[in-house]
């Protein structure tokens, strides 16, 4: 069976579409979309990506006006935290000791619902 390698492309609605890429690319480090022939955009490690819904209701994307949550690996949860927080990016880091890893969660200047998730196994740190 043939399986995706990890996040090819992520597209959503936005009402500043330039200043929320300025502020992916300032706080996150996520390069923006490519807009000339041969210039890559984003590339990311090719390590695992987790995927799965949330059953309605889940206090994670728990908005009508918010259908998804996008998570981003991180090589140092605690350093990206500092760094979001040190931005004024309001970050809630999730206490639970999860067998895959540890994991933060906040959102975008347009409260769109996003995590940043450290691995642990297979694919941490390399």
């Amino acid at each position: 069976m043939e399986k995706v390698l990890g996040i090819g492309g992520f597209y959503f609605r936005a009402l500043d579409a330039k200043g929320l890429s300025r502020w992916y690319s300032e706080c996150l480090g996520v390069d923006l979309v490519a807009q000339e022939p041969g210039v890559l955009g984003w590339h990311q490690n090719g390590k695992t990506t987790q995927f799965g819904p949330f059953r309605r209701g889940s206090p994670y994307v728990d908005s009508t006006e918010k259908v998804w949550m996008l998570s981003f690996r991180v090589r140092d949860l605690d350093s990206m935290v500092r760094q979001l927080r040190a931005r004024g990016v309001e970050v809630e880091v999730d206490p639970t000791a999860y067998s895959s890893g540890s994991i933060a969660r906040f959102s975008d200047p347009e409260g769109n619902p996003l995590a940043i998730w450290e691995s642990r196994g297979v694919d941490a740190r390399e």
